[in-house]
């Protein structure tokens, strides 16, 4: 295993396959209805405001991907609707679901896809990274590895799985949620795959619970749609207040 570090530290399709070159590297995101998301903080904030902190770090998630220099392509896996609308707005391809059953289920329907449409190396980010950069983006593509071979990114804990490149895409099972890094370690292994674990604080820092959304308020948000939101819905002076107390 390779460690590495930074400073900064049933579904149906809309498009047909076309010719890919023969390096063809691609993001996958896969979108659940927000609606619903971020159940884990449903002791700390209410429906509304679970929907509206899942909405603006998706669209700072979106405004990093429109910088990206080195993906040939992003698809999109989801059957939420202002997802599908986002998508379509800025060109990507959408891979249309007709249930959501659960994310691993999702990144590997969508992986088969992909490597049958001649994509080679296949990058899975969450929706959910308020402070990605197009560079942390670039950087995980432009990784050297020969297949079989995957970049894992894990999360701030070290036990999740914040962005995955598999190539070929359809690697190993994906299996997202709990211990998921170490999961991912395993299926490698057994796949005879290299693996590259690379760390990252932008990548590392996503928001599934609240120990993650007071580190996140630690973090200058100033430049972001999540920050924005933060302040303007009064949950970053709330928790200031919780800190405070304790």
């Amino acid at each position: 295993m390779e460690t590495t570090g930074q400073p900064e530290s049933a579904q149906s399709i809309t498009e047909q396959p076309t010719n890919a070159p023969s390096a063809f590297r691609a993001i996958l995101l896969p979108i659940k209805d927000l609606q619903n998301a971020k159940q884990r903080l449903a002791g700390v904030l209410i429906p509304d405001e679970r929907f509206g902190l899942a909405q603006a770090m998706l669209a700072d998630t979106i405004r990093a991907l429109c910088g990206v220099q080195h993906a040939q392509k992003t698809f999109v896996i989801t059957n939420y609707a202002p997802a599908i609308e986002a998508a379509a707005k800025h060109g990507w391809e959408i891979l249309h679901e007709q249930q959501q059953i659960s994310e691993s289920f999702s990144v590997d329907f969508a992986s088969s896809l992909c490597a049958e449409r001649g994509v080679t190396a296949l990058l899975r980010l969450p929706l959910d990274l308020p402070l990605i950069q197009p560079c942390d983006i670039d950087e995980l593509l432009a990784t050297e590895c020969s297949a079989p071979a995957t970049v894992i990114v894990p999360s701030r804990d070290g036990t999740g799985t914040n962005a995955i490149l598999r190539t070929p895409p359809a690697l190993f099972p994906s299996h997202f949620g709990p211990n998921s890094f170490a999961k991912h370690c395993s299926e490698a292994e057994r796949a005879g795959a290299k693996l590259i674990v690379r760390r990252n604080e932008r990548l590392e820092m996503d928001v599934d619970d609240e120990s993650d959304l007071c580190a996140l308020l630690r973090y200058d948000l100033t430049h972001t749609s999540t920050g924005k939101w933060l302040e303007e819905s009064g949950v970053a002076a709330r928790f200031k207040i919780r800190a405070a107390a304790v």
